[in-house]
């Protein structure tokens, strides 16, 4: 199963290199030319940049929205609590593509025109249920006697959101927004659907793949953000094993 899963990265790194158009061995040499072709390919870092943008507004919305619904769970106890926290869990069992279906019929209703907006919108619903479940833990560990204890002493409930809650929580947000931000930024199925004319980079990945003279600075584009998510994932796990 590791060899299945890692041996595919590992070949789309040494292909990155390979001075040779056709992905097959034996290699014709080493080059870093397709990474300097990336540099100078506008329509490939437009579609990079535009992920960024959309990963970006994506996780913060999911964040906020986990924040809000955790301490709804934890801190209140209201008729429908339950129903609440399985929403907010449903994107994990809904396939994309459906999703996507009914998005897409969504803003073709509402007559809202397709576009990174909507991309972004679609990233937050399935990005959700990450934010959640990842504040969700932190916040059960947390004494309610601090928030009591600050209200006590005169502070309003915004007031204790932003001064006590939310400084505890600040690497698990942290950890959240960055989970977030990959599970945005590597989704396809959704943004094929809801993207407009600018299409994000996995959606422009999928359709430059049928043209075999742009495939390798295509795969030297997918190496270094490979290498980004990587560094994200490790540094959104790490932050949640200090918290």
């Amino acid at each position: 199963m590791l060899v299945l899963l890692y041996l595919p990265i590992v070949l789309l790194a040494v292909f990155s290199l390979n001075n040779g158009t056709t992905l097959t061995f034996p290699l014709k040499g080493f080059t870093l030319t397709w990474y300097q072709a990336m540099v100078g390919d506008q329509a490939l870092l437009g579609a990079a940049r535009n992920s960024l943008v959309v990963a970006t507004a994506a996780a913060t919305a999911a964040t906020a929205l986990g924040f809000a619904v955790s301490q709804a769970v934890l801190r209140f106890r209201f008729t429908g609590r339950r129903l609440l926290l399985g929403l907010a869990g449903a994107p994990l069992v809904v396939p994309f593509v459906v999703l996507g279906v009914a998005l897409f019929l969504l803003f073709t209703a509402l007559g809202i025109p397709r576009s990174l907006l909507t991309i972004a919108a679609g990233h937050s619903v399935v990005a959700l249920p990450y934010a959640t479940l990842i504040l969700l833990a932190r916040m059960v560990g947390l004494d309610p006697a601090l928030e009591e204890a600050a209200m006590d002493l005169g502070a309003t409930y915004p007031v204790t959101l932003r001064r006590v809650i939310i400084p505890l929580l600040g690497p698990s947000l942290l950890s959240a927004w960055l989970t977030c931000f990959i599970v945005s930024f590597d989704e396809v199925a959704l943004a094929n659907f809801l993207a407009g004319g600018d299409p994000t980079f996995p959606v422009f990945l999928y359709g430059q793949l049928r043209f075999a003279q742009r495939l390798p600075v295509l795969i030297a584009m997918a190496v270094v953000l490979m290498i980004g998510t990587i560094i994200l994932t490790l540094i959104a796990n790490r932050l949640r094993s200090r918290d």
